[in-house]
């Protein structure tokens, strides 16, 4: 695989010219079948070697979160503008890779995410009574009536669409022959300051409304 053929939001990720993390350039090229002249011994070799570093660096964040200065995290999650995306992408698959790795896990997913948001909260508060409640749920999207959201859209219906609504019918969307992602991105963007201003006005007319019933 070149690297013109990685898709786009991987580009960053796949460059061949960007430093080790966990992975080094070599088990980059391995991954990505870059480079296929392993014997079957040789690729048996590297993929245990990548496990022992994914392993090895999943430990090594216990120390990064006790440890690792404040002004080094915050440089950690400050990219260039060039690269947000691509970080962003990085942060959203770790998620995804954490949640396929420990489905069967002796300790839930949910249980673990919902304590290392907590602990995260009293180091910010520097105090362990702060508490948090952490909700995570995972429901799967089922079939939608299309008719039904359909007249939720022409009736100006928005706050009665559902989270589940509004999923499903965004990728029938993209499934079909006749929608096409560039020209909705443009005709969208041409709408932008329209739809801002129509938000200003109602901010607007809300606080003299509100002024109006207070006074």
């Amino acid at each position: 695989m070149s690297q013109d053929d990685v898709p786009e939001s991987l580009r960053t990720a796949a460059d061949s010219d960007r430093p080790r993390g966990i992975l080094t350039p070599s088990d980059r090229d391995f991954l990505l079948g870059r480079k296929t002249d392993y014997t079957d011994h040789s690729k048996k070799q590297k993929r245990n070697r990548i496990r022992r570093r994914v392993r090895n660096a999943i430990l090594d964040f216990s120390i990064l979160f006790e440890y690792m200065e404040e002004r080094d995290r915050e440089t950690v999650f400050d990219p260039d503008d060039e690269d947000r995306d691509a970080y962003t992408q990085g942060i959203t698959d770790m998620l995804a890779f954490l949640h396929l790795g420990t489905m069967g896990y002796h300790a839930p997913f949910k249980d673990m995410l919902s304590e290392g948001v907590g602990k995260a909260e009293q180091h910010l508060a520097g105090s362990n009574y702060r508490m948090v409640n952490v909700e995570f749920n995972v429901e799967p999207v089922g079939q939608i009536d299309v008719d039904e959201v359909i007249a939720k859209l022409e009736n100006e219906e928005f706050a009665q669409l559902t989270d589940e609504e509004l999923r499903a019918f965004v990728r029938l969307l993209t499934m079909s022959d006749t929608f096409s992602p560039a020209d909705t991105r443009e005709e969208i963007k041409d709408r932008v300051d329209e739809f801002a201003d129509r938000v200003a006005e109602s901010a607007t007319a809300r606080d003299e409304k509100l002024e109006e019933l207070t006074n």
